[in-house]
């Protein structure tokens, strides 16, 4: 079994390209920051790790994520060893996204406050139609 979970946050903006097939499918690059659980001084606090989505997924990535923004990704490890100009074989990891999800709302991504002070009682009672009514003082539904 293949199969790696990670929280982190994105070191640059992905680099997002198109295949040249018929089919043309998103190809997202990008770079992910994962803090290290235990901290030893004089090593570093977090790892970082080479990231692909293809797809939907590599579209999703283009559309909503850029550098920051903090994720937990599931996928698989795959290694791209290779050997280079001079002759000399490079090891290297890569990690093959199949799920992608925000680990942190928009407001705490962009250091804005989830507090509102509703102007109607915090229980209020449902509308005639059986929904309940939404208090004033909203700027942004937080499913936008």
């Amino acid at each position: 079994m293949n199969k790696v979970i990670m929280m982190g946050r994105l070191t640059r903006d992905p680099e997002v390209r198109y295949s040249q097939n018929e089919n043309s499918t998103a190809i997202a690059r990008f770079s992910l920051a994962v803090d290290r659980r235990f901290k030893r001084d004089g090593e570093p606090t977090a790892d970082f790790f080479n990231c692909t989505a293809f797809g939907k997924q590599g579209e999703f990535v283009e559309k909503y994520l850029k550098q920051g923004t903090k994720v937990v990704i599931a996928g698989r490890v795959q290694n791209d060893n290779y050997t280079n100009k001079n002759g000399e074989k490079v090891y290297s990891v890569q990690i093959m996204v199949e799920e992608i999800e925000f680990a942190e709302s928009k407001a705490a991504a962009s250091g804005q406050s989830n507090d509102f002070a509703p102007t109607q009682s915090s229980n209020p009672a449902p509308a005639p139609d059986g929904f309940m009514n939404i208090p004033t003082g909203f700027e942004e539904l937080p499913f936008n």
